[in-house]
């Protein structure tokens, strides 16, 4: 459950899909989705700790690509399987949307 904990943070998942089309610098990844450049070093270290991305120099710049290019059939599969769901998954009670409302909501002492 780790994994798509990880790639639940929306920054994350975008850089990976960006290098699922090929491989990036952090400059190319900082204009192309609109961040700071320490935003996507902080979260390519997260994605490189988790083994999902991989570099090389180039250089003075590393260069990065997917460690494990079948983590996209894992998201295309889960995308589908979201699609034949249809809402059912952003209403369930225990793992929806509201549902992650009411645990901030809880967790800042209000019921």
């Amino acid at each position: 459950m780790a994994l798509f904990r990880s790639l639940a943070e929306p920054t994350r998942l975008a850089i990976m899909r960006r290098l699922a089309s090929g491989e990036a610098r952090v400059v190319d990844l900082t204009v192309e989705l609109r961040l700071a450049q320490s935003t996507v070093s902080s979260h390519l270290a997260c994605l490189r700790g988790c083994g999902l991305v991989d570099y090389r120099p180039q250089g003075r710049a590393s260069v990065y690509q997917l460690a494990r290019p079948e983590l996209m059939d894992l998201l295309q599969a889960a995308e589908t399987l979201l699609a034949a769901t249809g809402e059912a998954v952003a209403l369930c009670p225990n793992y929806g949307v509201d549902a992650s409302r009411d645990a901030s909501r809880d967790a800042g002492g209000r019921s």
